[in-house]
């Protein structure tokens, strides 16, 4: 596994202290320390208005998009995340400055979205991932999911093959929520099972816990992948932080092993948290999609 990328298209995309020329070493480019953020970067978030995707039968999905030049870019938020992450605005000006397509959207239950989020289950945000790239996206789509957003678009990839041309995970968390579960003391996970809900630690949440439904870890059993090989055939890119300690990076190196495909790579920063929203970690993301979408336009033409 590669533990950086070896050569990242970087353009111009207003980081005034760097000269970002195509091909420059990443390491190169991450040494750099511009004295003001790359315009990028969102300062703050701005009011504008949601659309909703309606669906029969099913709650309506609350988004965002940028019409704009294929390939486009779709983000899959974390686990009880929504569109209006760092990551995710990030990534639209980035796409917004290079005239790119781009999508961020609420699961079902979570942000604007329709739906109760108790009654969520990994199966209905896989449909809800599908709507998206069915009904909205146009042209091949690059992925971009961020922890449990890095699971789905793996099931993303492999029901529509044809539209996913890349995967950018970032601290992908493929079967993770099941794994962590399965590690429990039997009695733990039989009163788990009697209560309905497992208080899962995090201090990424205000309460210090996580209230997952006993029924999300049950329905999600049927969404693992790492016990078979994964068959996605398109470029993929794991980034994680090595001081991760939500999902450990070995995850990422596992699954990497997984995937069919051949080309993958797996970059990792040595300090930086599970959410990786600090500047240098979004520098990163962005360089990645970058790269991509010059290696595919380079493929189309």
């Amino acid at each position: 596994m590669a533990a950086a990328a070896a050569k990242v298209a970087c353009r111009r995309w207003g980081w005034t202290a760097v000269s970002c020329g195509f091909h420059r070493g990443l390491c190169t480019l991450l040494a750099q320390k511009p004295e003001k953020a790359p315009r990028w970067l969102p300062a703050c978030r701005r009011k504008s208005s949601v659309s909703f995707l309606s669906r029969p039968d099913l709650p309506k999905l609350a988004y965002k998009r940028l019409k704009g030049k294929s390939p486009g870019i779709i983000f899959l938020p974390g686990f009880i995340s929504n569109m209006m992450g760092t990551k995710a605005l990030a990534i639209e000006e980035f796409c917004k400055s290079l005239g790119h397509a781009y999508i961020r959207f609420d699961y079902s239950g979570i942000g604007k979205s329709e739906g109760n989020f108790e009654e969520c289950t990994l199966g209905k945000w896989r449909k809800d991932v599908l709507s998206i790239i069915d009904d909205l996206a146009e042209g091949p789509q690059i992925l971009v999911g961020s922890s449990l957003g890095g699971w789905l678009m793996f099931h993303a990839a492999i029901a529509r093959p044809q539209k996913v041309v890349a995967l950018v995970g970032v601290a992908a968390a493929v079967d993770v929520l099941v794994t962590k579960f399965n590690q429990l003391p039997v009695e733990v996970q039989k009163e788990i099972e009697l209560k309905g809900v497992w208080s899962m630690p995090s201090k990424y949440n205000e309460e210090g816990v996580y209230n997952i439904q006993h029924s999300f870890i049950k329905e999600a059993k049927h969404h693992c992948l790492l016990h078979s090989p994964i068959p996605v055939n398109c470029p993929v890119r794991l980034l994680h932080c090595m001081e991760d300690d939500v999902v450990s990076w070995h995850t990422s190196v596992q699954v990497a092993d997984r995937v069919v495909s051949t080309n993958v790579d797996v970059i990792l920063r040595k300090h930086g948290d599970h959410r990786m929203k600090e500047k240098a970690d979004i520098h990163l993301l962005v360089c990645t999609i970058d790269d991509l979408i010059d290696r595919l336009s380079t493929v189309v033409t």
